[in-house]
């Protein structure tokens, strides 16, 4: 491979000679070779071009920039937003912690592409990182990226499946099915109820986000290499933050304090448990349709899961739950990347965090997994079946049912019908009517499944 010489302040490295990155960059390759592969995400990398194209417009209204380098700056890392040059990144997630190797190569890059647009000699450090630091610019970046990827991505996916729940609920509301408490039976409930419940959780999930976003909004960026705001000229933060606003129609601002961004990172461990908890709904979404199409013969049976494809190399003819499955896969990373955060904001010693790089990947990287896992669980959604004649004959044949008749003749009585009805394998309703006064009107009325799964309103006696 032919190379070239790039100088830093520690000497001459060889460089591929057509790389758009430079010395500081190659130290990086040349001296961590861990998942050497495993880059850090293009919407971190996006979203790092996107503060640094900011900045120069910034520095330039701040007049400590020269004018022309700042609009070939600006173009430059528009390119990289738009998603060109992304091979010309190829630092891995391991690094330095500050994430300082990934900003530079950003700055080499930039300074490459302004340096040929412009005709001038651009600088990675002096031009393209005026008035920054890794320390201020990487945590930002990580927060504009989580912010763009939940409302590119997450949020429009939740709400795709939360429509997917309302579409199907009305016409399963009639479809009477056993509720479960302990994997045990207990009373009846509709189907339509069970994806209600869902809906319900995906709503509160898809809050919690939007509860989240003005703190994730609220950046670092200015406070430079402790926090204090060394070497940022006045006026700097707030141009940058309109320049922010005018590209992505988002309204960031500065933390109040950047040190809490970037000493510590609560914003993005609360950003990820709100990913923990969608995480959550999912898997509890996918392990209920798992038991409830388990069988065909052996199992619940209670709906039938879309057909997709074979489900065994040796067994003909059966057929799995694989987008469950899949989702189920999908959520458990999430919850793995969940702890992977907590653990990585452990690791905030006075002024700066050192695992931001592994912060923006495992972070970023569940937003797209839940984006994923949510379109694909719509699609489970949709195309599953009721089996609604085997549920309900599995909730007439129910004894718990008895507890319908708790406020008319008491615990204990019911208690006593209900385990006869188990010994003898007969209805509730025939034990009842030898061991009660009730007439059959009265306990068909009172045991009647649907009402009981709707939750309808009855005048009982006093006892």
């Amino acid at each position: 491979m032919a190379q070239r010489m790039e100088k830093d302040t520690m000497g001459e490295i060889a460089v591929p000679a057509t790389a758009l990155y430079g010395a500081q960059t190659q130290r990086a390759l040349d001296n961590i070779a861990i998942a050497s592969e495993r880059r850090l995400p293009a919407a971190f990398l996006r979203a790092l071009a996107l503060v640094k194209g900011a900045a120069a417009t910034a520095n330039a209204q701040a007049d400590v920039l020269d004018a022309a380098i700042a609009d070939a700056i600006d173009v430059a890392a528009a390119a990289v937003v738009a998603g060109e040059h992304l091979d010309a990144f190829p630092v891995s997630v391991f690094q330095t912690g500050s994430g300082t190797s990934s900003n530079m190569n950003m700055n080499e890059v930039l300074a490459t592409l302004a340096s040929r647009q412009s005709g001038q000699t651009v600088h990675p450090n002096d031009h393209v990182n005026c008035s920054q630091s890794s320390n201020d610019v990487v945590p930002s970046a990580i927060q504009v990226a989580a912010m763009l990827e939940l409302e590119a991505l997450l949020l429009p996916a939740i709400t795709g499946l939360e429509r997917c729940l309302q579409n199907r609920a009305p016409e399963l509301e009639t479809v009477v099915k056993t509720g479960r408490t302990h994997l045990m039976d207990a009373m009846p409930v509709t189907l339509g109820f069970e994806l209600r419940t869902w809906e319900l959780q995906l709503q509160e999930c898809r809050q919690r986000l939007a509860d989240l976003c003005p703190r994730l909004q609220a950046l670092p960026i200015g406070g430079s290499a402790v926090g204090t705001g060394v070497n940022v000229p006045a006026g700097y933060v707030d141009a940058l933050l309109q320049a922010l606003q005018a590209r992505v129609g988002v309204r960031f601002t500065a933390a109040a304090m950047p040190s809490t961004r970037m000493a510590a990172q609560d914003v993005s461990v609360e950003c990820s448990a709100c990913l923990r908890s969608v995480a959550l709904v999912l898997v509890k979404m996918s392990n209920d349709l798992r038991w409830m199409g388990s069988g065909p013969l052996a199992g619940l049976g209670e709906i039938r899961l879309q057909a997709l494809q074979p489900g065994s190399s040796i067994m003909p003819g059966k057929v799995n739950p694989v987008v469950p499955e899949a989702v189920l896969m999908a959520a458990t990373e999430v919850l793995g990347n969940d702890a992977t955060v907590v653990l990585a904001a452990q690791s905030g010693s006075f002024q700066l965090n050192v695992m931001l790089p592994l912060i923006a990947d495992k972070l970023l990287g569940g937003i797209a997994l839940l984006a994923d896992a949510c379109a694909a669980m719509g699609g489970c959604i949709d195309g599953f079946e009721p089996c609604a004649d085997h549920a309900g004959d599995t909730v007439a044949r129910n004894p718990i049912l008895v507890t319908a008749l708790n406020p008319v003749i008491g615990y204990e009585a019911a208690a006593a019908i209900a385990k006869r009805a188990y010994r003898e394998g007969r209805p509730v309703l025939e034990v009842a009517l030898e061991d009660t006064e009730l007439t059959r009107e009265e306990l068909a009325s009172l045991l009647d499944p649907l009402p009981l799964a709707r939750g309808t309103e009855k005048d009982f006696p006093r006892r």
